[in-house]
């Protein structure tokens, strides 16, 4: 993973996180001045419902940008879910027209877990986001 901070344009100010999975997908909301995450609750729908329930959180909370969390094996190598991660941020980005950035989600959700999260895929959301915010220049 690189330390090097991301480049973005000073537009881009309010994020919102998905943490995909197949049945559940977890949701948070950042902004880059407080460069913090608070999760939004987890979207539990497949397909096209999944597409809808994202819309009207994209509707309620107006991001400049999307975050996609994508899976990898520990050593960095991809597997199923890392392909259905990556095809999920490319539809988002088709469907609503919004930038979208990839992060690395590796042990996100264990973590959310074992800070005692309720809900562990939006707290996952939140840890992804967090870590974006924090490699953005």
């Amino acid at each position: 993973m690189s330390t090097t901070p991301l480049v973005l344009p000073a537009s881009l100010q309010t994020f919102l996180a998905l943490d995909f999975g197949l049945k559940r997908t977890g949701v948070a909301v950042g902004n880059r001045l407080m460069r913090s995450a608070t999760p939004q609750g987890t979207i539990k729908a497949e397909g096209d419902a999944r597409f809808v329930q994202v819309a009207a959180r994209i509707k309620e909370w107006q991001p400049d940008a999307l975050v996609v969390g994508v899976p990898y094996h520990p050593d960095g190598a991809p597997h199923d879910n890392t392909r259905l991660a990556q095809r999920f941020a490319r539809q988002l980005q088709g469907r609503f027209k919004l930038p979208v950035f990839e992060v690395d989600e590796r042990y996100s959700t264990t973590e959310a877990l074992q800070a005692g999260a309720r809900d562990a895929d939006a707290a996952a959301a939140c840890i992804i986001l967090e870590q974006f915010l924090r490699n953005i220049a």
